[in-house]
């Protein structure tokens, strides 16, 4: 807030505008100022000590319409602004839906590969992450003006479908799996691994099953065809639950016939290596392993495809940026990928970032969809919204659409909670935890979001022209006005780092200093310019957080 003109303000003496900016930072307490620079780091360039050179700068500061007054501390200059100035500046917020949108992107492609489910397995919370850190950044990267490219790299290749063909046919029919659902699918795929065990054949026959898909077979894509339908069917409810959509379902069979062009590139260039009968690209060079790329048996793989969705999202989009919403656990993977194509010179390969996050396991252990240890999204999901339908009919019994603002609530809870952290933190999944409807949770903000809703409704039209500012610029008032302001830059830092949780905390922030000025201000009053200067800020709450809700892909219900 105000940083630009502060530091083009202080460029003087010998200082740079960028060095001044870089600088400055806010206080930790109110009492040290809006905003202050440490001149310790001019000391050297300008011979001056730190409170001198303070000094020196101060009157430029002071001359700066905004600014009501600025103090020497040591060697600290710290600025305070004037309040109603400040005040004056959330006018606009109030009077629109959404806010802190920008251009700053206009131009530039962005795709983002997130969720990328495999097909013929549930959803499980392991999903959660990638799915909603992925959507998030969407949202967020449109907010700013970038054209997004949202991207579900389906899992839909590889022998564990041959794994399926042959528990089908052992213990089932298509018939019987195309008139079922994902979890009676992967109720065959656990009894498969359970059986094969014991009779470890099962395995050739599962491999010669997926050659067939592989080479087309009529028989085998009938089979294929059946299991990703009834998984797709399946995904999508929860996607519509989560609010998360895709602009491209190319999955890794997408590029089946796309991998040789880039497996020529690397003959051509020297780069392939045959290795024990397989082909790798060797890394010795950057300290890493060799990425392996075709099998001795000739099976291509995850990395084979990759190059060939790199290229072909290039071709495509011509992306500014190409972004991979993947576990960390994939670390290695893409450093390697991310490798073999700068050795193919290709054209995005310094546009290309892998957005890590954190594990997600069960309190008692890691999670294994074949060994059946797993907890499903569908039923998290539900269990949030059934107790969110419980806490409303106790509070609110006569609520309208009292079973749609449950979905809302309980879904948002599960959402907020995978946004809450920094991304690359490990969560070890509790239903006490996800479910708890106290505190820094998206139940809480969405009753902050509620509130305003219904004090603008008792308060009626407002006129920002006739506020008064100095009854919303109180301690309390005043930390509102400076949350609301500062929105539109965590969004911008949100994109910058790609941390979806810098607007969740945002928000919550928001929320929290929003309900201690309302609980010691009366919004509405009989004084005019209180009252529109009141409603006005209640107004420019609502929207900044519906927008920040929005952009985490979160319901802002208007009761509760």
């Amino acid at each position: 807030m105000f940083e630009n003109d502060i530091a083009k303000a202080l460029a003087v003496e010998g200082l740079a505008v960028q060095d001044v900016f870089c600088a400055l930072e806010v206080p930790k307490e109110a009492k040290m100022g809006d905003i202050c620079l440490p001149c310790f780091k001019f000391s050297k360039t300008l011979r001056q000590a730190p409170p001198v050179i303070a000094a020196k700068l101060a009157p430029y500061a002071q001359s700066l319409p905004f600014v009501e007054k600025a103090e020497v501390v040591g060697g600290y200059l710290n600025i305070f602004f004037d309040r109603n100035t400040v005040a004056a500046g959330i006018a606009p917020l109030a009077t629109s839906d959404v806010v802190g949108k920008s251009d700053e992107g206009r131009g530039k492609t962005i795709c983002i590969d997130y969720s990328s489910v495999n097909i013929a397995k549930p959803f499980h919370i392991g999903h959660l992450s990638t799915t909603v850190i992925g959507g998030a950044l969407y949202r967020i990267f449109k907010h700013l003006g970038y054209n997004t490219v949202g991207i579900n790299h389906l899992g839909d290749w590889g022998t564990q479908f041959g794994k399926l063909i042959v528990a089908t046919r052992k213990w089932s029919s298509l018939e019987e799996v195309a008139k079922n659902d994902e979890y009676f699918l992967n109720s065959l795929y656990v009894r498969y691994h359970k059986e094969a065990e014991a009779h470890p054949e099962m395995d050739d026959e599962a491999r010669a099953w997926f050659k067939r898909i592989e080479d087309g077979d009529s028989e085998a894509t009938k089979y294929f065809d059946v299991f990703k339908k009834v998984t797709m069917e399946a995904v999508g409810k929860i996607y519509d639950r989560l609010k998360i959509s895709f602009d491209s379902y190319a999955g890794e069979s997408f590029y089946n016939d796309k991998m040789e062009s880039c497996l020529k590139i690397l003959s051509d260039k020297g780069l392939l290596e045959e290795s024990d009968g397989a082909k790798v690209v060797n890394l010795d060079k950057y300290d890493m392993p060799p990425c392996l790329l075709v099998k001795a048996d000739g099976a291509t793989l995850y990395a084979t495809r990759d190059l060939a969705a790199a290229y072909y999202r290039k071709q495509t989009y011509d992306f500014y940026k190409c972004l991979y919403v993947v576990a960390y656990q994939q670390n290695l993977h893409f450093k390697q990928l991310f490798q073999v194509l700068k050795l193919m010179d290709f054209a995005g390969a310094d546009d290309m970032e892998h957005i890590a996050f954190g594990m997600v396991s069960m309190e008692d252990g890691s999670m294994s969809t074949r060994n059946g240890r797993v907890i499903w999204l569908k039923e998290v999901l539900d269990k949030a919204v059934e107790k969110a339908e419980k806490i409303i009919s106790e509070k609110n019994p006569d609520l309208k659409n009292k079973e749609q603002v449950a979905e809302s609530v309980g879904v948002g809870a599960v959402v907020f909670s995978a946004l809450w952290n920094n991304r690359i933190k490990d969560i070890v999944f509790s239903y006490d935890k996800v479910l708890n409807f106290d505190g820094e949770t998206a139940p809480y903000v969405q009753y902050t979001y509620a509130r305003c809703a219904s004090a603008l409704r008792k308060g009626g039209a407002f006129d920002p022209d006739k506020a008064d500012l100095g009854a919303i610029t109180t301690d309390e008032g005043y930390e509102v006005v400076k949350s609301l302001l500062s929105f539109g830059e965590s969004v911008r830092q949100a994109a910058k780092l790609r941390e979806p949780c810098l607007v969740t905390r945002h928000i919550v922030d928001l929320a929290g200093k929003f309900n201690r000025f309302y609980i010691g201000h009366r919004i509405v009053v009989d004084d005019e310019g209180t009252r529109n200067a009141r409603l006005m800020l209640t107004a420019a709450v609502k929207h900044t957080i519906g927008t920040g809700l929005s952009l985490l892909g979160i319901d802002a219900p208007e009761e509760m």
